[in-house]
């Protein structure tokens, strides 16, 4: 089967389709990031901030383009996904605007503010055990059933076309916002986890600013991707653990690894502790409260680690917000 891999063309056409039930989200310039990683007076550091979205995040961009582009084959049957929470809502909310039941495989660990909003749109929720997933298969394997049982329609929150051109609508924004400043990306900082955001971002960044270092960001006990760079193929992460709830994704989809192997430089890895750190950073400069997965690629930028050099300006993604005040309190104590 040859794989349909999504491209630039494809991100023009999801944005008419997404845009009716969903604004852009801000990018918004940091003067403290500016300041803390001591650039010269002529670049600057953008936060593209998903959190500002209906679900706290991201996801619904690609869930609304996958939803538009099943609708009618979907009918009056269920869609049947798995997510870790951000999806979860995001799909939930697409079936919201286009009038489609959804069913949802959760880890039971989720944030409970994963399972509300999910809720809050009228999805159905079933559970499962994550820390035995690796060895039971039981996530799939639930969301397999579901679909077939109910004779729903099954759906990716990352290894789609359609997901993927979905995400890439929010690179548009981020796109025309420095485009009408007559700014430059030299860096651009983004999660990695299925690749579904990843891929996305890529395709339009690498169109509009092709000198830019697109660079992929994952917890250190779960850098599947990293790894797959080296290997020039997927590799799978068995049993990735992280705070980053978001980003523990076994492995890359396939048909996200095209994109990621083409346009994405490097990846690199941060250990919880300085996610945590960043998560602290952000909500003491910027008053944001972000999830773990959101603050991960702050804090690639925060560490020193990557080489900045260059002459244009750096953007760095806040993928989500979703995070329970007791565990957000607990994280930031630092």
């Amino acid at each position: 089967m040859t794989l349909k891999i999504a491209n630039y063309q494809d991100v023009l056409e999801a944005e008419p389709l997404v845009r009716p039930h969903v604004s852009p989200t801000p990018v918004i310039r940091s003067y403290e990031l500016e300041k803390e990683l001591d650039l010269s007076a002529s670049r600057q550091v953008w936060i593209k901030d998903y959190g500002w979205s209906p679900v706290g995040s991201f996801k619904l961009l690609g869930a609304l383009n996958w939803m538009a582009h099943h609708a009618d084959e979907i009918g009056d049957r269920p869609v049947a996904a798995h997510s870790s929470g951000n999806f979860a809502s995001g799909i939930s909310y697409a079936g919201m605007c286009f009038g489609k039941r959804v069913i949802i495989v959760m880890p039971e660990t989720a944030p409970q503010i994963k399972f509300e909003r999910t809720r809050s749109f009228g999805a159905e929720i079933r559970t499962y055990d994550i820390s035995t997933d690796h060895e039971t298969g039981l996530r799939d394997r639930l969301t397999k059933q579901i679909a077939e049982e109910e004779q729903g329609v099954q759906a990716s929150p990352y290894n789609d076309p359609h997901v993927i051109a979905g995400n890439g609508v929010g690179a548009l924004e981020v796109v025309r916002d420095l485009e009408a400043q007559a700014r430059t990306i030299s860096h651009y900082f983004c999660q990695v986890s299925g690749g579904g955001l990843m891929a996305g971002q890529a395709l339009v960044i690498s169109e509009h600013f092709p000198d830019a270092h697109i660079i992929g960001v994952e917890p250190d006990q779960a850098n599947d991707f990293q790894q797959s760079l080296a290997a020039g193929e997927r590799v799978r992460v068995d049993h990735p653990q992280s705070i980053c709830d978001g980003l523990l994704s076994y492995d890359v989809g396939e048909y996200n690894w095209p994109i990621l192997k083409e346009k994405v430089e490097s990846s690199l890895t941060v250990p919880d502790l300085e996610t945590r750190r960043a998560m602290k950073w952000l909500y003491d400069h910027h008053g944001l409260r972000t999830e773990p997965s959101g603050a991960i690629a702050t804090a690639a930028l925060l560490n020193g680690e990557a080489d900045l050099s260059g002459d244009g300006d750096i953007v760095v993604v806040v993928s989500g917000r979703n995070v329970d005040e007791p565990a957000f309190r607990e994280w930031i104590e630092v």
